[in-house]
Order: structure tokens, then C-alpha cells, then sequence
């Protein structure tokens, strides 16, 4: 069977990246963006770089801000109709994941209007145009959402999260400049990178990993094992570093699939709002624990990327360990729970291990797996 690899046509890297936004719009010929953004980044001035970019060439454009973190249907209808009502032609997505991910149902939904009930997007949708032309300018480094086939929407009614995998959604353009990410807080920064960290983990050991994924998995590790403690403390380098390796380990799970440890951590962020990187980062040492009896051997090559000392010498069990031991610490490091204690109620666990299970994720996970597993690898954590 052939493996499919989807990217971005173009890709900015870099300080200053943002100066390319308006000459390709410009080039193109649009005249009006719809700028995808949440209130914090509006607030704090950070999609303001963008938008005096904008403003200096007399380029038009209309804000959207009606994001919530984990963002709903009801953030997508209302931005449908924002954007007709700005007779928009093209979009930029500011923001992490919840912006972008806005941005691509938007997007979808307006080239593809027999799409407009948002929950008939879940799962692999039979779209046939590509989404409205996006630039997607991340502003954390961890959800490559801006390279990615997938986005994530919260169905608030249902109390769930659900996934989008369609190759029209991704951006034709993104522009991943570090400088857009430097008033990231501790917190987020820590979460995000935790977030890009699994990414790049549960991709190398997916049931769909191949040769092209696995060389960015593990690069993405090297470069995350070796810059997030950094950019936590806001050091350049650190987050120039985040920043590609967080890309990176999009243009490699985008591809192949992810695993239980994101379908865990959705239900999480649905039912009580936790920060999707912090529930990613305290599950996937667990996550790992499980799937070592099947993919246990590939965590060597994982603790090699993460400069693991010694683990040449090391049988495969020790090898193993010693991976997830240096995925803990790296999570410890950078300020992240150890566990869910004060976060996962007992009387959710059923419904948790049930969407879990459902969740589009799950399939790609290495080991077989049931809602009755799941729902023990819920307990452990309490």
C-alpha cells in the first residue's frame, strides 16, 4: 500500500516570517481577509503584528474573535455567518490550535455549504473543495495545526470532542515565525511543547508509521527534547527551536495517525476544560507503559532523540523504561501534574473510556485496546 504524505504548498520558517503574509495574498489577488483570533492575543497585541502588516498597505480585513479554547459548533456557525457577512475572500488563522482550527471549518463549511451541520465534518467527510485559501500563523508551538489534515471541534451538547481529518482543510500557506511566540506564558509554553512532544511520540508508533514519518518524528524529538526546557524561560533559541520541531512533528502525525493518548485527552479537555497539552503530557507516559508490550523496541530509537545517556548499552526493557522515565522528567521539568488527581472525577471515567474508545484517534494506537482498558489506565491516574 502507498503511504500519502499531505503539506502545506508553502511554508515560512523563521524571524520575521510574518513579512510574507501580505506579498502572497497580494500576488494572488485577494482584497479581503477574515482574521481568525482569540480576545487574549487581540488584548496582549500579539495579532496586532499581523494586522499592522495589513493596515500598512491598506490591505482589507475583518476580525474574528469568538474562539473559546477548546472552540464549539456554535464558534463555527457564528463564524460562517461572520464571514459571509464580511464578504471575505481569503483567511489568516492567528493562534494556536482552537484559532486554526476555527479557521479550517470555517473554511470548509463555506466552500462546501452541504457541510454546514458542523458534526457531519467528524471523522473522514467526502468534502470536494478545498477550504477558503488560509495563511495560518501560529502563535504556540505545539498543535502544527497550521500543517496539519486534522482539526478538533468541542461539542458542548454532547459534552465530547470531536475530530476532522480532511485533506482540504489544510492552509496553503504557514508562516511559523518564533517572534509570534514569544509572549507565551510558562504555562502555556510548557503545555503546548508537552502537547508537540506527543505528537511526535505517539506518530513514531502509530499503527501507520512508515520511513518519510519517521525521520520527521524523530527529528521533531530531538528538537523539542532539546529546546523546550528553554523556551519555557523565553530563551530565543529555545523557542526557534520549538517552533520548527513542533512543525516538524505535524508534517509527520498529519500523516500517519496518533494514538490513545490523545483520545484520552480529548474527553478531558471536553468535559472539564483542561488545557489539552497538560492532559497530552500527563497521559502519555501511561500511554507509553501500555504499549510497550507491542512497541517497545521502537522507544530506543525515542530515547536516543531525547539524548537518553547510556541507552546504547541498555536491553530493550531498560531501554524502554528509561524512555519513558526521560518523558516524565522533561513533563516534571517544565511545571506539568503528575497525574489527574484533582482533575478526573470517578463518576466520569465510563463516559470518558466510551468517547476515548470512540474517539477518531484511537484506531492508530499500536495495542489493541477497550473501553474497559482504557477506563483502568483513567483509574491509574487518580
Amino acid at each position: 500500500m502507498a503511504d500519502r504524505i499531505v503539506l502545506n504548498t508553502i511554508s515560512y520558517h523563521g524571524h520575521g516570517a510574518i513579512e510574507n503574509i501580505v506579498p502572497e495574498l497580494q500576488k494572488r489577488g485577494y482584497k479581503k481577509a477574515f482574521v481568525t483570533s482569540d480576545a487574549d492575543l487581540i488584548k496582549f497585541g500579539v495579532t496586532k503584528k499581523v494586522t499592522d502588516l495589513l493596515d500598512a498597505v491598506g490591505f482589507a480585513y475583518s476580525v474574528y474573535s469568538d474562539i473559546k479554547p477548546n472552540p464549539t459548533i456554535e464558534n463555527v456557525q457564528n463564524g460562517v455567518k461572520a464571514f459571509q457577512e464580511a464578504k471575505a475572500d481569503c483567511i489568516i488563522a492567528i493562534g494556536g490550535g482552537s484559532s486554526m482550527d476555527t479557521a479550517k471549518a470555517i473554511g470548509i463549511i463555506i466552500e462546501n455549504p452541504e457541510f454546514a451541520d458542523v458534526r457531519s465534518l467528524e471523522g473522514v467527510a467526502p468534502t470536494k473543495k478545498h477550504a477558503v485559501f488560509t495563511i495560518a500563523v501560529p502563535t504556540t508551538a505545539g498543535t502544527a495545526a497550521e500543517v496539519t489534515i486534522n482539526y478538533v471541534i468541542t461539542d458542548v451538547e454532547k459534552k465530547r470532542k470531536f475530530v476532522c481529518v480532511d485533506t482540504n482543510d489544510i492552509p496553503e500557506i504557514a508562516v511559523v515565525d518564533p517572534d509570534m511566540m514569544a509572549t507565551m506564558p510558562k504555562s502555556l509554553t510548557a503545555a503546548t511543547g508537552m502537547d508537540a512532544l506527543t505528537h511526535a511520540i505517539e506518530g513514531y508508533i502509530t499503527r501507520g508509521a512508515g520511513p518519510i514519518s519517521d525521520m520527521f518524528h524523530l527529528e521533531a524529538i530531538r528538537l523539542i527534547a532539546k529546546s523546550l526546557r528553554a523556551a519555557v524561560e523565553n530563551d530565543p533559541d529555545g523557542r526557534e527551536g520549538m517552533a520548527l520541531g513542533q512543525y516538524i512533528a505535524g508534517m509527520g502525525f498529519s500523516n500517519v495517525g496518533l494514538g490513545i493518548v490523545h483520545s484520552m485527552a480529548h474527553g478531558l479537555s471536553a468535559l472539564y476544560d483542561t488545557p489539552h497539552g497538560v492532559a497530552c503530557a500527563i497521559l502519555l507516559p501511561v500511554g507509553l507503559a501500555y504499549n510497550k508490550p507491542v512497541a517497545g523496541k521502537r522507544y530506543r530509537a525515542i530515547g536516543k532523540a531525547m539524548d537518553v545517556a547510556g541507552i546504547d548499552r541498555m536491553t530493550d526493557e531498560e531501554a524502554a523504561d528509561a524512555t519513558i522515565a526521560a518523558v516524565k522528567k522533561l513533563s516534571a521539568d517544565v511545571g506539568i501534574p503528575a497525574n489527574l488527581h484533582g482533575i478526573l472525577k470517578e463518576k466520569d471515567i465510563q463516559f470518558l473510556s466510551e468517547s476515548a474508545y470512540a474517539d477518531a484517534c484511537r484506531p492508530g494506537n499500536p495495542r489493541d485496546t477497550s473501553v474497559e482498558e482504557i477506563a483502568e489506565l483513567y483509574k491509574s491516574q487518580m
